[in-house]
């Protein structure tokens, strides 16, 4: 496909995610303006003219209707109706120039430790949630590796409650606690691979986060892996418990 179609079909896109943004969408743009400008910003303040909020929840709105450069998120947002410029507190749409440079000096767990508490309130208070690790998808280039990315998730509403950046996969062990450490996970279940099918993780979870689990076990643990393989499953009552604070169904 010509990058100009790409391009048209960007805009379209745009436009119609633009259409159809209801009030309460717009109330929700409006207070994540507000948490990210609580955020340290890196600018200078000589010849600041934009808030680093809005400017902040603009970029999202952008990335949420299909924008994936920043000419793209530039041009989404000097498309959007000037209501919402006003809502927001800007007169005019920042540029892609002016998008760059915040966005590359931006610490990006800063970022992500101010939204995960708002999105936390937009989530059922009983969902289950995920900890996984991937690479981020189209990060890898010819001087370094893939970024990859720590996050809890919910399981249902998707929502990504937190996240950090590790060097590789085996540095994700490191991040359990302090992922969850914020986060209300009373009478939650917490899901995750068999890399965090810990002793210690599941001791943190139960006593700590008064949390429930389901523990993946694979081969890095052999021999609770064959114990768990020789259990007759279907005659274990619900909540059986070997020992007190381990291999529990």
């Amino acid at each position: 496909m010509p990058s100009s179609s790409i391009t048209a079909l960007e805009r379209h896109r745009a436009h119609d995610a633009v259409a159809s943004l209801d009030p309460a969408d717009l109330g929700q743009a409006v207070d994540l303006a507000e948490v990210l400008d609580g955020l340290p910003d890196p600018r200078r303040s000589q010849g600041r003219r934009y808030r680093l909020g809005p400017m902040l929840a603009l970029c999202t709105l952008a990335v949420l209707a299909g924008a994936r450069t920043l000419a793209a998120i530039a041009r989404h947002a000097a498309e959007l109706p000037p209501h919402l410029h006003e809502r927001l507190g800007l007169r005019a749409a920042p540029r892609a120039g002016t998008l760059g440079r915040l966005l590359a000096r931006l610490d990006g767990d800063t970022l992500d430790t101010a939204v995960g508490p708002w999105l936390a309130h937009l989530a059922d208070p009983g969902e289950a949630v995920a900890l996984d690790g991937k690479a981020l998808r189209g990060s890898r280039t010819a001087e370094q590796r893939a970024i990859h990315l720590v996050s809890v998730i919910t399981h249902n509403g998707r929502l990504t409650l937190n996240q950090r950046q590790v060097a590789d996969k085996s540095g994700e062990i490191t991040t359990f606690k302090p992922l969850l450490a914020d986060l209300d996970l009373a009478g939650r279940t917490v899901t995750f691979d068999a890399l965090h099918s810990q002793h210690e993780h599941a001791r943190y979870l139960v006593e700590t986060k008064n949390a429930h689990y389901v523990a993946l076990i694979k081969d890095n643990h052999p021999k609770l892996a064959a114990f768990l393989r020789e259990l007759r499953w279907a005659d274990i009552p619900l909540g059986y418990r070997t020992r007190p604070r381990a291999r529990t169904r």
